[in-house]
């Protein structure tokens, strides 16, 4: 379709009864940190003049109604046409190297876990929940529109924002997470990871060989070693005696 066409020959947007009502009457969107945040986000990647309609289909209520599953948000836009359009914010789901990073940012910050499971969400985790490029994110309606976003998609994501001003945790939805799955990853056993010290303190070094004792004496001529010790005694009474000596004396270095 030509990005041209004028839309309006299809008429003006049909009112709403009972539709979703934005908080936000003039102004920018987003009253909190992560609403904020979605905004910047969306608003970086997307075409400020649908935008801008967007925002005026969200304060107006066209919004039928939304829910929020995980990795999109389908919402029903009243717009000119009998019937709603179906719009869809998709947000990509976390990869597995992204979640492990996610928990490990989780697990070693004394407290995080708990305020996360008391409805909070620390902005700490901003960088590994928002969508930060094109990729992360997409856009469908049924709509005639073909723009990236149309209009009626870029509502449901101002009224996102309203909903993470509110509940924050929803972002981990999005990003395919719920918080039964965050727990269990957080308190499973990290990893180990390798140690540039081998040495070091959780290094697992191998045992020492066992090896089988033989005497000393064993591997000697004991007709040598007696002539040896009479050389140095006085009799061979003595010399016997001194033999029988180094002999229990390689005996007790073997245990």
């Amino acid at each position: 379709m030509s990005p041209f066409e004028d839309y309006r020959k299809y008429g003006k947007r049909r009112p709403v009864e009972g539709g979703v009502a934005a908080h936000s009457r003039r102004g920018g969107f987003g009253r909190t940190w992560w609403g904020k945040a979605l905004i910047d986000a969306v608003e970086a990647m997307a075409e400020p003049g649908r935008l801008a309609r967007g925002r005026t289909y969200a304060r107006a209520g066209q919004v039928v109604s939304y829910r929020i599953e995980p990795g999109a948000v389908t919402a029903e836009v009243q717009g000119s046409q009998p019937r709603p359009f179906t719009a869809v914010f998709a947000v990509r789901p976390l990869r597995d190297e992204e979640l492990e990073l996610l928990i490990d940012t989780i697990r070693t910050a004394p407290g995080m876990l708990a305020e996360i499971a008391s409805g909070a969400l620390p902005t700490g985790l901003g960088p590994h929940l928002l969508p930060t490029t094109a990729a992360d994110l997409d856009f469908a309606c049924t709509c005639p529109d073909a723009g990236w976003p149309c209009k009626h998609v870029a509502a449901v994501c101002y009224l996102l924002a309203e909903r993470l001003d509110e509940r924050p945790r929803e972002i981990l939805t999005l990003r395919g997470l719920d918080l039964d799955t965050l727990i269990g990853g957080i308190e499973r056993d990290p990893q180990p990871t390798a140690s540039d010290d081998p040495y070091g303190d959780h290094a697992h070094l191998p045992d020492l060989p066992k090896l089988d004792f033989r005497s000393a004496l064993d591997d000697l001529d004991p007709t040598l070693l007696r002539r040896a010790m009479r050389m140095v005694a006085e009799d061979e009474p003595t010399a016997a005696a001194g033999l029988r000596e180094l002999s229990t004396l390689y005996e007790l270095l073997g245990h």
